[in-house]
């Protein structure tokens, strides 16, 4: 959730972040991919799964810069990650969660068929403000596989 992330971004942390993919998913913590642009290549953004250790279950994080928001972008990396997910991984869910005044973010999960589970008040931190929280969930019996139209 972007609400972790620091702001503003201090110089190597992304270069550090970037590095600690592979042990991350080598493992078995977390899978983290970029988003990119198919035709150009242009890095827009990230999509992750967190995993869980107590059980097949992950956690579904993704951040997209502005200049690409509402374009889809987000939704068709997240669809892809969550697919791989319960095809892949096997899990037995994904949960996710957004800032209660980010509901475009809850628009994204909705579109993967997830199911608001409520507001969690005061559950995050961001610049040592309380913030409140929207949890979504899907169960893998209840995750639909949206294909590209060829």
């Amino acid at each position: 959730m972007t609400a972790e992330i620091p702001y503003p971004y201090p110089d190597g942390v992304a270069e550090a972040w970037i590095s600690s993919h592979l042990l991350e998913w080598r493992t078995h913590r977390q899978i983290a991919l970029a988003i990119t642009i198919k035709k150009t290549g242009a890095l827009i953004g990230a999509v992750s799964l967190r995993l869980f250790a107590q059980g097949p279950r992950a956690e579904l994080g993704y951040w997209v810069g502005v200049p690409y928001w509402n374009h889809g972008y987000c939704t068709e990396a997240a669809r892809a990650l969550v697919t791989y997910g319960f095809e892949e991984l096997e899990l037995n869910s994904v949960q996710a969660r957004h800032r209660l005044e980010n509901p475009a973010s809850g628009r994204v999960m909705e579109k993967l068929g997830m199911r608001c589970e409520g507001v969690s008040p005061h559950a995050g931190v961001r610049n040592a403000q309380l913030l409140d929280l929207v949890d979504y969930s899907i169960p893998a019996g209840n995750f639909r596989v949206r294909h590209p139209a060829a």
